[in-house]
């Protein structure tokens, strides 16, 4: 029986052993093919990398010969700045291009490029190679370790490109990746170290595609005909799995949803309009103009419901009836699966690349296809936009389009900057002294705190984070992260709801005590802090579970813009605000009215001298009753026609400095 290996046998066992399944890779590398009596034929091997070393970094510029077979090896590491000594035309053919960078590039050759060597395309995150004619030939390690040392430096990742080999089963033609080349060339894509081939040769037309009178117009009316008629294209089919489609300018294409095994489904259409269905996380989906793609939810739920086809029409030449307004590219795309889709957890996806939107307002909108004149809707959509791209994600199945209209510019330039500027001072200035008052409360009174003044304290903690929130609302916009926008979305509005409460709270103790009850209401105060900070919770909630909150943009008159998180629906934003505030207006107005009455009613005892001190007592008893209660904040009830200007700056000015 052997005996066990120490720690450090064991270790030299495992390098051993990589040294040799290093060795035999690189020997297959360098073996063409083996004959019959097992000896291996001469093949050169040009190694290449997508990075330009810098001049830390030594390969031999002229050939390397391995004496033991006569193979030679030719490192041709310099892009495309210059080939190596090495890339003579007797010993190598180094007629390829790259083109990206060390993560995301290109490889450009063809057949004959090949004829002489193999390639090894070098992939390393970290190049720091030393790899010098004196280290190969050291005859004291051998031929084979003395390359394994020189490359295993740089954690170096192969892709071996032969002949015979590389890309005859696994490549896919594609039109825009082979502008400008051959039918012989070939394009290896390397994404991330995940390599895909792209052969420049037309396949050979199989499916013709079902043509039909090519005067037929381009309309909305035509456009629901051919949708609804999708399924008698199937018996044309036969065996065919799928099909494009052409209809005039009309294009797309069919195809059969399997009954069991469902899969992600990805049709894309071109700059040339060729509609092409792709596989699943083809690189070959970047190239694409148009894209859709339909989840495997989306086919089982289909299936399920008897539908048994996916089909995608792009319709050109459609325009929308608004004079303002107009389709991106005067196109309506169609989407059917046999059977109605909605409600989908994971959405279909319709991405429209290079978007030229010419100061626009992009929005995403649907159409159900009924009624003589279409009414194009946001629900069920949403619009998601990226540089110069813009993806609609749907949750249901009919006729899309993305809206280009004017942005509104319903606030002048000047009015905007002032707003702004007020807000920002109005609002420190407010959280100074909010947060002076609250640390003189836990200072000094907290212990001795009245109930009246408790309920002033939690409306000051509600204004102070209401006024936070608001400062640092656009900061968050501005980055970009859909998940960030809408927690302070939702933070800010459960401020601003927290604060509209205790104004209502405010009114509810006023009225209390009017009559004298707080001292006969058991766990008083509980209650009032319960129903302060919860009842904006309830709201809140069901806005995030309803998926209102989002990024929204405010547009002046001079075409720029500023980003908000906010309540992304206008209609869910005047009906719950508005009306939450409306309620709270009402009761807190009419308690105002009240203590007004007591004041006034109330006659001072001495002369006239203490009548104009009570005058102005009264007048800032008043005053503060006003800020106490959030009367003030009415003024967003005249946000309308020509006193829109005037309620905002009367709105912002006495309300950022409420605090």
């Amino acid at each position: 029986i052997m005996p066990p290996l120490d720690r450090k046998h064991r270790w030299m066992f495992v390098v051993e052993i990589s040294i040799l399944f290093f060795g035999i890779f690189l020997k297959n590398s360098i073996c063409e093919s083996s004959g019959t009596n097992g000896m291996c034929r001469q093949k050169n091997l040009l190694f290449v990398s997508a990075k330009h070393p810098d001049s830390s970094f030594h390969f031999p510029s002229e050939v390397v010969y391995r004496e033991d077979n006569g193979s030679k090896l030719c490192f041709s590491v310099q892009g495309n700045k210059t080939h190596a000594g090495c890339c003579r035309k007797e010993d190598f053919n180094c007629s390829f291009e790259i083109r990206g960078s060390e993560n995301n590039y290109s490889l450009t050759l063809n057949n004959e490029t090949l004829s002489k060597q193999d390639i090894i395309l070098m992939s390393a995150p970290e190049q720091n190679f030393q790899c010098m004619p004196s280290m190969f030939y050291n005859k004291n390690s051998g031929f084979l370790l003395n390359i394994h040392n020189c490359l295993n430096k740089g954690k170096v990742k192969y892709f071996r490109l032969s002949q015979n080999s590389f890309c005859e089963k696994t490549s896919t033609y594609n039109e825009e990746a082979c502008k400008g080349l051959e039918e012989s060339h070939y394009k290896v894509i390397v994404v991330t170290d995940k390599k895909h081939c792209v052969s420049c040769k037309p396949p050979e037309s199989t499916s013709p595609p079902l043509e039909e009178n090519n005067d037929i117009s381009t309309s909305l009316e035509n456009a629901v005909i051919i949708m609804n008629n999708l399924s008698s294209y199937l018996e044309q089919m036969g065996n065919c799995s799928s099909r494009s489609i052409t209809l005039g300018n009309i294009k797309g294409v069919i195809t059969k949803l399997h009954p069991r095994n469902q899969a992600n489904i990805n049709i894309g259409i071109t700059t040339s309009r060729d509609v092409k269905i792709l596989e699943d996380n083809s690189d070959l989906i970047m190239y694409c103009s148009r894209l859709v793609q339909m989840p495997k939810e989306a086919s089982d739920m289909a299936v399920k419901r008897n539908g048994s086809f996916a089909g995608v029409v792009f319709f050109p030449g459609i325009h929308q009836g608004d004079p303002n307004s107009y389709f991106l590219d005067n196109e309506v795309v169609g989407i059917k699966m046999g059977s109605e889709i909605s409600n989908l957890s994971h959405t279909i996806d319709i991405h429209f690349r290079n978007v030229d939107k010419n100061g626009k307002i992009a929005s995403c909108k649907s159409w159900d296809g009924k009624g003589k004149e279409p009414i194009w809707v946001t629900d069920g959509c949403q619009t998601k936009e990226t540089n110069d791209s813009i993806t609609c994600q749907c949750s249901h199945l009919t006729f899309f389009a993305i809206l280009l209209s004017p942005p509104p510019g319903n606030i002048s330039a000047s009015d905007f900057r002032s707003l702004t500027y007020i807000t920002s001072i109005g609002c420190g200035l407010s959280m100074f002294f909010l947060a002076a008052a609250l640390f003189m409360h836990c200072l000094i009174r907290k212990t001795k705190a009245s109930q009246a003044t408790k309920i002033l304290i939690n409306l000051f903690v509600a204004m102070f984070t209401l006024n936070l929130s608001f400062l640092i609302n656009e900061s968050i916009a501005n980055l970009g992260n859909f998940g960030a926008c809408v927690v302070m979305a939702a933070v800010m509005h459960y401020t601003m709801l927290a604060t509209i409460t205790w104004f209502f709270m405010e009114a509810l103790h006023l009225y209390f005590n009017l009559w004298k009850l707080p001292s006969e209401i058991k766990h008083y105060m509980m209650k009032i802090c319960v129903t302060g900070w919860v009842t904006p919770t309830v709201v809140v909630i069901a806005l995030l579970a309803a998926g209102k909150y989002d990024n929204l943009v405010i547009y002046t008159n001079d075409g720029n813009s500023a980003k908000m998180c906010w309540i992304s629906d206008a209609v869910v934003h005047q009906g719950v605000n508005v009306g939450y505030y409306a309620i709270v207006f009402v009761f807190t107005f009419c308690i105002f009215i009240l203590i007004v009455r007591q004041i006034i009613h109330f006659k001072p005892t001495a002369g006239k001298a203490q009548d104009i001190s009570s005058v102005k007592t009264n007048s800032f008893s008043i005053l503060g009753l006003l800020l106490l209660l959030g009367i003030t904040w009415a003024f967003a009830f005249f946000s309308h026609g020509p006193l829109l200007i005037a309620s905002y700056y009367m709105f912002t000015i006495l309300n950022s400095f409420q605090g």
